[in-house]
């Protein structure tokens, strides 16, 4: 397996834009992977959207942000409040904030849903990197749930227990109105990353799976 490092001293990396559909969704998708990117860069940036939300959630949201980002040189967080599961029929104005978007911030790497998620929220917002951002690193996240949709990410980024442990603990402490769902369990998200560790074969055992479609080298 090849390693690589994101950014270089004639490159480095300092601006990340994560994007979820639903207030959780960042978290879960790569959490951890944020929280070791800045274990190892003090100085990055990050813009962080979610599109839609309730005033309950968005104070989950905005708490949990914080809590993710607490290590990073610089964070701005915007929770908009496009409706749940319509995404399709308000892809005008959410693409209008796509198009706000890329004026306000130039990133060196972009987090955002997988393209063949099969919630429809999760697919227009890829499917939106993509037509906005044109010449940047784009690595796709990926959610569990009911509709089984997991597939065979081919980049992953290795986590040590003490990540995973944090990841778990912010997402299941930050998002008590998730509770009642019967997937949204530590032993959900522990066997995400184990079983993506195991088919990195990371020497830490856990890893998050990303799906990259374009990486120049």
């Amino acid at each position: 397996m090849f390693s690589l490092t994101l950014g270089d001293k004639q490159q480095p990396l300092r601006r990340v834009l994560c994007l979820g559909a639903h207030c959780d969704d960042i978290e879960i998708g790569c959490g951890g992977t944020l929280l070791r990117l800045q274990e190892q860069n003090s100085r990055l940036e990050f813009y962080w959207m979610v599109f839609s939300s309730t005033p309950s959630r968005k104070r989950e949201a905005v708490k949990s942000a914080r809590l993710f980002l607490k290590s990073a040189a610089a964070s701005h967080v915007v929770i908009k409040n496009f409706r749940d599961s319509y995404f399709p029929f308000e892809g005008a104005r959410i693409k209008d904030s796509f198009e706000l978007l890329k004026k306000s911030f130039a990133p060196d790497l972009i987090f955002t849903h997988y393209r063949d998620d099969l919630h429809q929220d999760h697919r227009l917002i890829c499917e939106l990197t993509w037509n906005s951002f044109r010449d940047h690193l784009i690595l796709e996240y990926e959610i569990p749930k009911y509709d089984g949709d997991l597939g065979s990410p081919n980049f992953f980024v290795g986590l040590p227990e003490s990540l995973c442990r944090q990841k778990i603990h912010h997402v299941l402490s930050c998002f008590r109105s998730q509770r009642g769902k019967q997937w949204f369990t530590e032993d959900t998200f522990r066997a995400t990353l184990r079983l993506r560790g195991i088919e990195s074969n990371m020497p830490e055992r856990y890893a998050e799976g990303f799906y990259c479609r374009k990486l120049c080298f």
